[in-house]
């Protein structure tokens, strides 16, 4: 991997998934505010009191998905790393330093590219060092290339911002939270999706959460995850190169359904939402009868996949309508 200078990146939301597509925020409890920040400790911690929960933890592909569920109570800062990367251990410090400052507002996950290489996978990181926030499951890219801890705590201060505005404002060990967690349990039928979604059965997953919503048509953690895991299962399916070769289809064949939906599931998938949400919106407007239908449907699934209250949905739902009526 190369090591670019520093370089901010724009905030996106997306979905991760280590199996070689896409969808972090798939991999937690539906209901963001069960997931259990002691979780994190099957990572080495690094410095600080180690009878608390550590605001430093080693990421690894057994506690990646724990690391996620806890950021639907504060953010996780990925700092993708290698020992190749002469500029990584400097970062790494810098990064430590802000995030210990913070009191515990958020966790710094350090992730080793050489040891776990399905991280950078997951994050589609092609260099190092590179940080990512996660909030809500969604990441938040942040910059790659070196920094210092001015350049990082005013990037942790944007961020800290766009965790408010989407509710999450916890802190890590705290009481209160831990309590709250442990008395709510969740429904069987999305304990059963969360358990099929780690053996990477998402077809179990769809069927429980399908389910859940014949039972509670207003479940909304449900449809959510319903439209999560059916993204995750089309991703699933996509190699690399089927992937460069969908992309060089949809280019050529606007009109192609198959391909448009195709790009679209990646863009979301990599952090290009409005562009998602555009491609199918022009596609749409653009075409009539069943194809048009069945772009609509999906879009509307996309819009669950981001999140309803997502101001990049709402803007999208807008676009839809000047093309629909």
């Amino acid at each position: 991997m190369s090591s670019p200078g520093y370089r901010p990146t724009p905030a996106a939301a997306s979905q991760l998934n280590l199996r070689g597509a896409v969808d972090l925020s798939s991999l937690r409890r539906p209901a963001p505010s069960q997931a259990r920040p002691a979780s994190v400790e099957d990572g080495a911690p690094h410095g600080g009191d180690t009878g608390k929960a550590p605001l430093r933890v080693d990421a690894t592909e057994t506690n990646f998905q724990d690391l996620v569920q806890l950021s639907a109570q504060i953010p996780v800062l990925f700092l993708l790393w290698s020992r190749y990367a002469p500029e990584s251990p400097a970062v790494l410090d810098a990064a430590q330093r802000v995030v210990e400052s913070y009191a515990g507002r958020l966790v710094l996950a350090a992730a080793d590219v050489d040891a776990f290489p399905q991280l950078a996978q997951a994050f589609q990181v092609d260099a190092v060092p590179t940080a990512v926030a996660v909030v809500k499951g969604q990441p938040v890219p942040l910059f790659q290339g070196p920094a210092d801890d001015e350049q990082i705590r005013s990037l942790v201060e944007e961020l800290l911002k766009v965790a408010a505005a989407n509710g999450v404002t916890g802190s890590i060990g705290d009481p209160a939270q831990d309590e709250e967690a442990e008395a709510a349990p969740l429904p069987p039928l999305h304990q059963a999706a969360l358990d099929a979604i780690e053996a990477g059965d998402y077809a179990g997953a769809a069927t429980a959460y399908k389910q859940a919503l014949l039972e509670q048509p207003a479940d909304a953690d449900a449809k959510a995850g319903l439209a999560q895991v059916e993204l995750m299962a089309r991703l699933d399916e996509l190699s690399a190169r089927a992937a460069e070769d969908l992309r060089e289809l949809a280019a050529r064949e606007p009109d192609n359904i198959e391909a448009q939906l195709g790009i679209a599931d990646l863009d979301v998938s990599g952090g290009h939402i409005e562009d998602a949400f555009n491609r199918i919106i022009t596609f749409i407007g653009r075409n009539f009868g069943p194809e048009r239908e069945t772009a609509r449907v999906r879009l509307l699934e996309l819009f669950e996949v981001v999140g309803t209250s997502d101001e990049r949905v709402a803007k999208a739902r807008h676009g839809l309508a000047r093309v629909l009526f």
